[in-house]
C-alpha cells in the first residue's frame, strides 16, 4: 500500500479504468489546471463535449506538463506521451464525488459550523448575493461571498476568481483557506457549476432561484437541459431546507418534476415605502425588489425571521443599474446581456422615466448562444428610440458577424453600427450633445457592467465602460449651462464609484 494519503485514496477508489504509474512518486497536491502542476501533482482534468479532438486536448493541455497522475471523467485517446504517468478514468456521473473525496483530504471543511447558501437563476444572482451579504454583515455575521464580482470577506474584495462559480478544487481551496474567518458562505451557483458538480459536498442551508430565461444554450444545447442543470440545486439543499423562488413559473415546473424532499416557496415582489425607494433609488426597479425579497428570505434562515428594515443596508451593485445624470440626460451602465435582462431593464427605464427617450448601446458575446442575438436586438428595438450596436466580448468570432446576427432581430429600428466599443460610446455622447437641452434622454450602456476588459482572440485587454463615460463627462461632452451634474432621479441608481484598473 502506498505511504502517502493521496496515493492511498487513488488505490482504494473504484475507477472505470486505471493505468497505474510504474514510478513510486509520493503525491503531495491536487490541481485542476495543468500549468499549476509539479512533478508530484494529481491533475483532475474534466473533459467536455466542446468539439475539440482528443489530440487537440492532449497537445494544448497535457503534453509536456509536470504532473504525476491524470484523472479524467472520460477516456482520452492519443496520450502515448503520458506513458510514464498514472491515468485514471472515473465512472459515469461519479466525477464530482471522486474529486470531492480528494478535496476532503486536501481541503477539509468544518461543515458542522459553516452555513452555506446558494443562489442560482439566469439573471439577478450577483445582485441577490450582494444584497444578502449586506444584510448579514449589518447583523454582525462574518460572511464569505463568492460570485461574478469575485471573492469577498466581510464585504472586502480578496480576489477576482474569473468565474461566477469557481471550479470544484479551486472553490474548496478558497473555502478551506478562509473558513476560520467566516460563519456564513453565500455563493452564486451557475448552471455550468451545477452541471459539472462544482459545489459537490456543500450542503446548502437554503437556496434561492431568481428567474429562468434563455441563455447558455451553446453549452446546454437546449432549454430543457439548461433547466435540468439549474434544478440540480435541489440536490445540494440539506433536508429541511427551502428553495425560495422569485418565479412562480419556475416553482410550478419544479413541483411537476417531483421535488417533495425540499420545500419550494414562491416570494412576492417586496413592497417598499416611498421613503425607502427615495433613500435607495435602485429599489425602484421591480427586479431589484424581487432580488431584495429573495435576499431577505435567505437571511431569515440565518438570523431568524422578524422585523428588520433590511433595505437600509443595501448598496448599488457594481455594474448593475449604475447611473450618472447631467442635465436632462441620464446615463446607465448595466450588465444586462440576455434578452430577458434587456427586456427587464428597458421596461424599468420606461416605467421610471415615462417622459424620457431611450438610447441603447449594446452588443453580444462571441462563442456563446447564437440564438439569443436576434432576440436581444428585438428587445432593444422594442423599447429604444435609437440604438447603437457595437462589440462586447467577441472572443474568437468576428465582431461584424456577431453584429450581423443581432441586426436580424431589429430590421425596422433606428439603429447604427459602430464596432469599436469606445468609439460607440463617443458616438452616444455626440448624439446626446446634439439633442435640445429640454429633451430628456436615458442612455443605457448594456452588456459589460462590472467587467473591465474586452475578451478577443484569447486575450483580455483592459477596457471599462465606466472609464469611457467618466472621460467624456470630464471633457464636457454633454454641455449644460452650469456644467454641474444634477441629482439622480427617483428611479436611478447611485453615482459611479471609484474604480481600480486591476483585472
Amino acid at each position: 500500500m502506498p505511504s502517502d494519503p493521496l496515493s492511498q485514496l487513488l488505490a482504494t477508489l473504484d475507477f472505470a479504468w486505471r493505468r497505474e504509474s510504474a514510478a513510486t512518486t509520493r503525491l503531495t497536491n491536487i490541481q485542476w489546471r495543468a500549468d499549476a502542476c509539479d512533478a508530484v501533482s494529481i491533475l483532475f482534468f474534466q473533459r467536455f463535449d466542446d468539439g475539440r479532438s482528443d489530440a487537440e486536448i492532449y497537445q494544448r493541455y497535457l503534453a509536456d506538463r509536470a504532473f504525476a497522475v491524470l484523472v479524467t471523467n472520460r477516456p482520452i485517446t492519443d496520450i502515448d506521451g503520458l506513458a510514464d504517468k498514472g491515468v485514471y478514468v472515473t465512472r459515469p456521473d461519479a466525477w464530482a464525488q471522486v474529486v470531492g473525496r480528494f478535496c476532503d483530504l486536501c481541503y477539509p471543511l468544518d461543515r458542522q459550523r459553516l452555513r452555506f447558501i446558494g443562489v442560482t437563476g439566469t439573471n439577478g444572482k450577483t445582485t441577490t448575493v450582494k444584497y444578502l451579504e449586506s444584510i448579514l454583515l449589518a447583523q454582525r455575521q462574518r460572511v464569505l461571498s463568492i460570485g461574478t464580482l469575485g471573492l469577498f470577506l466581510n464585504g472586502e474584495r480578496l480576489l477576482e476568481t474569473g468565474f461566477t462559480s469557481p471550479p470544484q478544487i479551486e472553490l474548496r481551496r478558497l473555502l478551506h483557506e478562509h473558513q476560520a474567518s467566516c460563519d456564513v458562505v453565500v455563493m452564486e451557483i451557475s448552471s455550468h457549476a451545477l452541471d459539472q458538480g462544482r459545489a459537490e459536498g456543500l450542503a446548502l442551508q437554503n437556496a434561492g432561484w431568481t428567474n429562468f430565461t434563455q441563455d447558455h444554450l451553446d453549452y446546454h444545447h437546449d432549454e430543457a437541459s439548461y433547466f435540468s442543470a439549474k434544478a440540480r440545486i435541489l440536490e445540494l439543499i440539506q433536508d429541511g431546507g427551502t428553495l425560495y423562488c422569485s418565479s412562480a413559473t419556475v416553482a410550478e415546473r419544479l413541483r411537476q418534476q417531483g421535488t417533495s424532499r425540499i420545500h419550494i416557496a414562491v416570494l412576492e415582489t417586496a413592497d417598499l415605502s416611498p421613503a425607502a425607494i427615495a433613500a435607495k433609488p435602485f429599489l425602484a426597479l421591480a427586479h431589484n425588489r424581487r432580488n431584495y425579497a429573495l435576499a431577505s428570505a435567505l437571511a431569515d434562515g440565518v438570523l431568524s425571521s422578524g422585523e428588520r428594515d433590511d433595505w437600509q443596508h443595501l448598496n448599488p451593485v457594481d455594474g448593475r443599474f449604475e447611473c450618472r445624470t447631467v442635465g436632462n440626460h441620464t446615463i446607465v451602465i448595466d450588465f444586462a446581456h440576455t434578452p430577458d435582462a434587456l427586456e427587464t431593464i428597458l421596461s424599468a427605464i420606461r416605467d421610471g422615466f415615462p417622459n424620457a427617450r431611450i438610447l441603447t448601446l449594446f452588443g453580444c458575446g462571441g462563442d456563446r448562444d447564437h440564438g439569443k442575438r436576434p432576440l436581444m436586438g428585438a428587445a432593444v428595438a422594442r423599447h429604444s428610440d435609437h440604438c447603437i450596436v457595437t462589440s462586447d466580448n467577441p472572443r474568437t468570432e468576428a465582431p461584424e458577424q456577431i453584429i450581423a446576427e443581432i441586426l436580424t432581430g431589429m430590421p425596422d429600428a433606428r439603429r447604427e453600427v459602430i464596432v469599436d466599443r469606445a468609439e460607440a460610446i463617443a458616438r452616444l455622447f455626440d448624439l446626446l450633445a446634439n439633442r435640445p437641452a429640454d429633451e430628456h434622454w436615458v442612455a443605457l450602456i448594456a452588456g459589460k457592467g462590472h467587467e473591465r476588459y474586452i475578451d478577443r482572440n484569447g486575450q483580455k485587454t483592459y477596457y471599462s465602460d465606466h472609464d469611457e463615460v467618466e472621460r467624456h463627462l470630464e471633457q464636457g461632452s454633454i454641455c449644460i449651462p452650469d456644467r454641474q451634474a444634477s441629482s439622480v432621479p427617483r428611479s436611478a441608481g447611485s453615482r459611479f464609484l471609484p474604480r481600480t484598473r486591476a483585472l
